[in-house]
């Protein structure tokens, strides 16, 4: 299958498309400022209430008569744009794939070839969230603004929190595991050697979260790994990692570093005194407040409250000979000396609410980037780590049995492996203000290593957006049995195997997005039980209408989106961790006894918040002899301030057993 590297088949439509689009945008732009004018967001509201002379009032009354006389001038130039624009839509492609052109070409082949370094098996890492990049006077119904610089801002937090170093600490002590946030603040930054495995060496630098921001060059970290490649094979899922060793002496803090120069780890055993080098670069958005401790953009002078630092516990000193038998836990550096567990004794994977997107990110979908420039700037940002990227998908205008429709899906897809095939279907049963999007799925098909036969080993991601307004319960039922049949006939026509001679082995199955409604409501009852949920598993879920107790809502409450205790992504963290922090802030599942606004009504809410965005995975139809389980599960609060949603991240680890098929 062909992937369509721009929107027209050729470069004669594209310009009279931008034609068109040229004598539209003037109109648009206009009623998008005086519309926006006129529908204030919290923030804005508190910022007027402390200027006694009312400039912006006065503002509005002086630019208001401005806006429409210069918007009825453009009315007659946007008709004759719309005219030539409506046609063209029906040559126009359903996506733009987007592929970094300087880039090494021998990135991609050096991911795939990490499959057969593996050998037993590779994990991958997949992520979902809704960005709310609307128009900007539609964003504003959202309590959301600044659409533009909002959206260069998500794109910098998502690659400077994928891009990160992932440090492994090793801990010789059962019972102690306390670590003092100055002890881990010590730790250097990952520095580039001869050697794959990265040694790490406490009293040297205070390195703080920060101090890490990822290639803002536009070549991502793995050209990094490039020049460290013929050193030696790495470690499965061990990118970016550094490796530290602390005994269990001095009440775990870390003292002066031994290094291990076989094992590349180092050993410390007692207090390290920081220092601080380098400045800040700190990035302000007009709808988000940086201050001191905002770790979520990776610009925080404090340590990270969540590093996803790997933790072993062992018995007494630990040798290279028993270190591989060891229990591995993931756990966060806390601001105090605690170490926090992510696992429950009752469950197989970890979990957590982390401040950060999960090192080593492999494939992203987002929902709601409906601004095409919006999407542009997303799109450059998230190219500084992402490779691949699928964008502008949907359909516009009279297109089939959808309808009109006046933006895309919203749906953009970025990933680290090779894009193989891509095809998108539109749901035509959109009701009211959903059905002028052309939300529908994304189906991709990517490759992510072979075999030492040459056999390809792919994986399948689906991306979805379904009908947003409450009570159009049977409406999302039949958006999801078209999503399965779509999903179905896409693996069937891009599939080169036969059962006989497989040329391609399935590794994964994996559908991810804002599904709109949650698994606790009342009033989604129909949804709970639909078929999906029996061929697809959902980490988060017990059965219809029970969740896990530590899976929480993924929706804000849009009214509290810039109050000081949730505004950044460490305070979003904290907050959700306590039980009373998510009745304030959180929207919670609809209820037949009380209404969804929860203000007032906190004793009467039950559960951990209205969950919609989803990631769900199959064991269906991937090679026999492979299994596919969920190694970590997060909801993230990175984007704080930007959106009304949580992203959501889950690990799969693909077991293929010690010989490789």
């Amino acid at each position: 299958m062909v992937l369509y590297t721009s929107p027209f088949p050729n470069s004669f439509l594209s310009v009279l498309h931008s034609l068109s689009w040229g004598l539209i945008f003037p109109c648009y732009w206009l009623a998008d400022r005086l519309v926006g004018s006129f529908v204030p967001t919290t923030y804005e509201k508190r910022q007027r209430a402390d200027d006694p002379c009312y400039f912006h009032a006065l503002c509005i009354i002086i630019t208001t008569p401005i806006y429409l006389a210069l918007l009825a001038a453009s009315l007659p130039f946007a008709l004759i744009g719309f005219l030539l624009w409506s046609p063209l839509q029906s040559a126009r492609r359903p996506y733009i794939y987007s592929r970094l052109k300087h880039k090494h070409q021998a990135d991609g082949a050096t991911l795939l070839t990490e499959w057969k370094a593996a050998g037993s098996g590779k994990s991958f890492c997949f992520g979902s969230a809704n960005v709310c990049l609307l128009p900007d006077s539609l964003a504003r119904f959202n309590n959301v603004f600044n659409t533009q610089a909002r959206a260069k801002e998500i794109g910098r937090r998502i690659h400077n929190g994928a891009s990160r170093p992932q440090i492994k600490i090793y801990i010789d002590s059962p019972t102690n595991t306390s670590i003092s946030a100055a002890s881990f603040s010590s730790l250097a930054s990952p520095q580039g050697g001869e050697n794959t495995n990265r040694t790490v060496n406490a009293g040297i630098k205070r390195t703080t979260s920060m101090e890490y921001k990822g290639d803002n060059s536009g070549s991502n970290n793995s050209e990094d790994r490039e020049d460290k490649g013929g050193s030696g094979e790495p470690n499965e899922g061990e990118e970016n990692t550094c490796i530290v060793r602390i005994n269990g002496e001095d009440n775990g803090h870390m003292s002066d570093t031994e290094t291990d120069p076989i094992n590349g780890q180092a050993h410390a055993g007692g207090p390290a005194e920081p220092s601080l080098e380098g400045d800040a670069e700190i990035s302000k958005t007009p709808n988000h407040k940086q201050k001191e401790g905002d770790s979520g953009s990776l610009d925080s002078y404090s340590a990270s409250r969540e590093s996803l630092v790997k933790v072993r516990v062992g018995d007494g000193t630990v040798d290279q000979s028993t270190v591989n038998n060891k229990l591995l836990y993931k756990a966060s550096i806390m601001k105090k000396t605690s170490v926090r567990k992510k696992k429950h004794t009752d469950e197989t994977f970890d979990h957590e609410i982390s401040a950060f997107f999960p090192a080593n990110l492999d494939f992203l979908c987002l929902q709601e980037v409906f601004d095409k420039r919006a999407a542009e700037k997303l799109k450059e940002q998230l190219h500084h780590y992402f490779e691949y990227i699928v964008y502008d998908v949907g359909v516009y205008s009279c297109h089939g049995c959808c309808g009109f429709k006046c933006v895309n899906s919203g749906l953009l897809f970025a990933s680290r492996y090779p894009v193989m095939d891509a095809a998108y279907h539109c749901y035509p049963n959109g009701r009211g203000m959903d059905s002028l999007a052309s939300k529908g799925a994304l189906f991709l098909k990517v490759q992510v290593g072979s075999t030492p036969q040459d056999q390809r080993i792919v994986g399948y991601i689906s991306c979805t957006h379904l009908q947003a307004i409450a009570g159009d319960t049977t409406v999302r039922c039949e958006q999801l049995d078209m999503l399965q049949d779509w999903l179905s006939e896409f693996r069937k026509s891009t599939s080169s195997s036969s059962t006989a001679n497989p040329e391609e082995l399935v590794a994964f199955d994996v559908i991810c997005g804002d599904l709109n409604f949650d698994n606790c409501s009342s009033d989604d009852k129909l949804e709970q039980q639909h078929s999906l949920f029996t061929h697809y598993k959902d980490p988060c879920r017990i059965g219809p209408g029970e969740d896990k107790p530590w899976a929480i809502g993924t929706l804000l409450d849009p009214e509290g989106l810039y109050d000081e205790e949730v505004c950044t992504p460490d305070n979003l963290q904290k907050v959700l961790e306590s039980e009373e922090g998510r009745k304030g802030y959180l929207v919670y599942p609809t209820s037949k006894n009380h209404s969804s606004s929860q203000k007032g009504r906190k004793a009467a809410l039950k559960g951990n918040g209205r969950r919609i965005d989803y990631m769900l995975y199959t064991e269906e139809g991937l090679y026999l002899e492979w299994k596919v389980e969920v190694e970590e599960f997060s909801f993230i609060t990175q984007l704080a301030g930007l959106t009304d949603h949580l992203p959501v991240a889950m690990r799969l680890m693909v077991s293929t057993g010690e010989d490789d098929p």
